[in-house]
């Protein structure tokens, strides 16, 4: 509020700028000099500006020149004192003190003079005259005048005095760091420009700042480096960063982003520049499980453009070579025993692990090497190896693939099947290692090799009821859809429990229905009646001669079907079958597990137990193959798990080839089970061992099934992209392809080259006529 005109008073008498600046002037200098002023005083100098600024034509201007002289006779003699000391703490202090008083007057003097600045801009009142404290005309004033003079003059004292204050705390020396900080509020403050208020600053002391910085660890940083070592430098290195960004949060300006360009500066100079003499180290603290120290490389490394890579670098090498080692050192234990060798698997994954987690706190980039790493341990053909068919009919030429998916296939049966490990273990041990394998199985490139092997090993269980808990089965089956195999396989495998469950309650039927008319014998028979789709491997069946008993059995389970399902037709796939037949001899009598085809030829002697027979005659009685005979007999005359065998033959013989048309085969009456060295006169023997799901075929045929498969597995899939994509590059198929098929196996680029190819030629797509790298579908 401006002080209103007396009454009566004359209104043109004494308001020139010449009658007021004399009582104004005393005013002013009292403010400058932080001396006392009334309230009457304060509001006769709003009043005098008023007046003069209406009155008197020249008077604004007339009030702004001799403000500006007499702030500049101010500033200049603040500038004697500060100048008059030497020492540089001294000259800081001196200079902080009359900085400071002298900028709490830039918020008050502007204030009497806002008519002032309100004509300068061309404004009759300073109501109409809005101005804020960074737009006011006077405040530019006072600061530019205090930078013209003052600033211009000491400004490079200022700045090396506070540098030097910097560098003797970085050497130990204590001091007050208000005089750095108040150095670094003058810079801030001072700058008069509302575009960016920390020019002055920026330009000035955070230049200095870094430079001092930079020039003092050029010098320091070498010299420890070479007297202490690479490991001891790190931790200094650590130190040095975190003290200088703790300095930097106190002496910089916060809001500038000066602390970020200091971190940056202390970076490229303790780091970046060591960069590839710290780096050399790393394989070595990898190599012996250094975590702490690799801890405190990735911390450092993680600062610097591309400084991990070389670190992921070495972790790849690492896992690679000592996963390679150490299973090839186990050679011998792990390729007799997929137990051993899962187990093992296990280990080095969970030895990365705590190896990545422990020295680079799980970063994502590592967990990543790591797993590049540990796949191609899991599928390296150094140790196993499983060949395949580089094409379908070319049996010479082998592609090599890790055995791994047979072998984790094979561990699974052994958890999930009645076996001494299975029974060993309690459920919640048996759920983890099962969790364990699909771990690995995520790595597992030809996952399709697990999955046939997973399947077939289910087949057994269930069919021989050989499960140790159905509940597991079931469970694994949800897994394996969890960790992405395949809808169509999963699908299959549920699939194959319904039928089990299903065919219970055909049995259930079947045998009240028999018991009316066969007597207590039907309870003995037990159907399987499965879905093709989902069980079978092939088409291939056997033809057997089966005994009496069971051969008119068959009539009567289709009749009893095509009543309950009609338009179904049922195939009988006796080499999947199996039963209990009674041996009884002079010693005792058993009970033998046994297989149909074992069956069949065991019930050659059941009319004349003390014959011999020829295998000639065998054939003609048994009616197999020559293949399923000889590999039939050979279970029967050689089985590895018992010592005394249920038939015996002449001549000897090597193994299943060697028979000959001639050797005599006869029962063995001093057959027996013997337990602890001591005969037994009952009991029960198992000869049925693994259940052929297959006809005797070679390896190689099996294979070669295999690579048939990844062969329609292709064109599938080239098909269907094509189907929803009608056109496109050669580059996106095949990336798209991968994307599909990875989670069964992974197509080699000779593969799909062949399988375009094929489907080229046979007119389901074809090359665009202005780019041969681009596919149309054909409908």
């Amino acid at each position: 509020m401006f002080p209103k005109c007396k009454v009566g008073e004359d209104k043109g008498q004494q308001h020139t700028f010449e009658d007021k600046w004399p009582s104004m002037r005393a005013i002013v200098l009292k403010l400058l000099q932080q001396e006392p002023v009334t309230q009457n005083e304060w509001q006769d100098l709003f009043y005098n500006v008023h007046q003069v600024c209406l009155w008197d034509e020249k008077g604004a201007v007339k009030v702004r020149d001799a403000l500006t002289d007499d702030i500049m006779e101010f500033i200049k003699k603040a500038q004697v004192r500060v100048m008059s000391h030497q020492e540089d703490q001294a000259l800081l202090k001196a200079y902080i003190a009359e900085w400071r008083k002298f900028f709490t007057q830039c918020n008050y003097l502007p204030t009497p003079f806002r008519q002032l600045e309100a004509s300068l801009v061309g404004y009759k009142t300073a109501s109409s005259f809005k101005a804020t404290s960074e737009t006011s005309i006077v405040r530019k004033l006072m600061l530019d005048s205090w930078n013209e003079s003052i600033f211009s003059d000491i400004k490079q004292r200022l700045q090396d005095s506070a540098m030097k204050l910097v560098h003797a705390e970085r050497a130990g020396e204590a001091f007050d760091s208000q005089l750095v900080i108040g150095v670094r509020e003058s810079y801030v403050n001072l700058c008069s420009n509302p575009k960016d208020k920390l020019q002055i600053y920026r330009d000035n002391f955070e230049k200095a700042y870094m430079e001092a910085t930079e020039a003092f660890y050029k010098m320091k940083a070498p010299q420890y480096l070479h007297a202490n070592g690479v490991q001891n430098y790190m931790r200094y290195a650590d130190a040095k960063l975190r003290e200088e960004e703790l300095r930097a949060h106190k002496y910089l300006e916060s809001c500038s982003g000066s602390v970020q360009l200091l971190t940056e500066c202390c970076v490229n100079v303790l780091v970046t520049a060591f960069k590839n003499t710290i780096l050399a180290e790393c394989a070595g603290m990898i190599k012996a499980n250094e975590t702490d120290k690799l801890q405190l490389m990735f911390k450092l490394m993680d600062r610097v453009p591309d400084g991990i890579s070389p670190m992921l670098d070495d972790l790849v090498d690492h896992i690679l070579q000592a996963g390679l080692d150490d299973m090839l050192a186990s050679a011998d234990i792990i390729t007799q025993d997929s137990e051993k060798y899962v187990e093992r698997l296990l280990q080095l994954f969970n030895q990365f692990s705590l190896l990545v987690k422990d020295a680079f706190s799980d970063d994502p980039r590592f967990l990543t090497a790591r797993d590049k790493a540990y796949k191609q341990v899991v599928n390296d053909t150094q140790v196993f190896r499983l060949e395949l068919p580089s094409k379908q009919n070319a049996g010479v030429k082998c592609t090599p693939e890790s055995k791994c998916p047979e072998l984790l296939a094979n561990y699974c049966d052994m958890l999930l099947r009645k076996t001494p490990l299975s029974k060993k273990l309690t459920s919640d041990e048996i759920e983890s290692k099962l969790r364990d394998v699909l771990l690995v199985l995520k790595y597992v490139q030809n996952k399709d090799v697990f999955m046939r092997y997973h399947k077939a090993h289910l087949t057994r269980r269930l069919i021989l009821d050989t499960s140790a808990d159905s509940e597991k089965e079931e469970n694994m089956v949800e897994w394996l859809r969890e960790v992405g195999m395949p809808a169509d396989y999963v699908n299959k495998l549920a699939r194959m429990f319904q039928d089990v469950k299903v065919s219970e309650d055909l049995n259930q039927q079947f045998k009240e229905q028999c018991r009316s008319t066969r007597g207590s014998i039907a309870d003995s028979i037990n159907i399987k009646i499965l879905n093709a789709g989902a069980w079978a491997r092939g088409s291939e069946r056997v033809t057997v001669s089966l005994p009496m008993e069971l051969e008119d059995y068959i009539p009567e389970v289709e009749d009893f079907y095509k009543k309950k399902h009609s338009g179904r037709k049922l195939q009988w796939y006796h080499h999947m079958s199996n039963g209990t037949i009674t041996f009884a001899n002079s010693i005792g009598r058993y009970d033998v597990d046994v297989t149909t085809f074992q069956m069949a030829v065991l019930f050659a002697w059941n009319q004349r137990p003390q014959d011999r027979i020829s295998y000639e005659n065998l054939r003609l009685a048994t009616e197999l193959p020559d293949p399923e005979l000889r590999r039939t007999l050979w279970s029967l005359v050689a089985f590895p798990k018992i010592r005394r065998q249920v038939l015996l033959y002449r001549p000897e013989a090597q193994s299943p080839k060697d028979f000959l048309e001639d050797t005599q085969f006869w029962v063995n009456q001093e057959f027996a089970l013997v337990k602890n060295g001591k005969m037994q006169k009952r009991g029960k023997i198992n000869l049925v061992g693994r259940l052929q799901l297959s006809t005797e075929r070679s390896k190689e045929e099996d294979n070669e099934s295999i690579v048939q498969l990844r062969i329609l597995r292709v064109q599938e899939a080239i098909i269907k992209i094509l189907k929803m994509r009608k056109k496109m590059s050669n580059a996106q198929l095949q990336t798209e392809l991968v994307d599909i098929l990875k989670n069964m196996f992974l197509p080699s680029k000779k593969m799909i080259k062949e399988q375009i190819e094929w489907l080229i030629e046979h007119k389901y797509m074809r090359r665009d006529e202005d780019d041969i790298n681009t596919f149309i579908y054909m409908a």
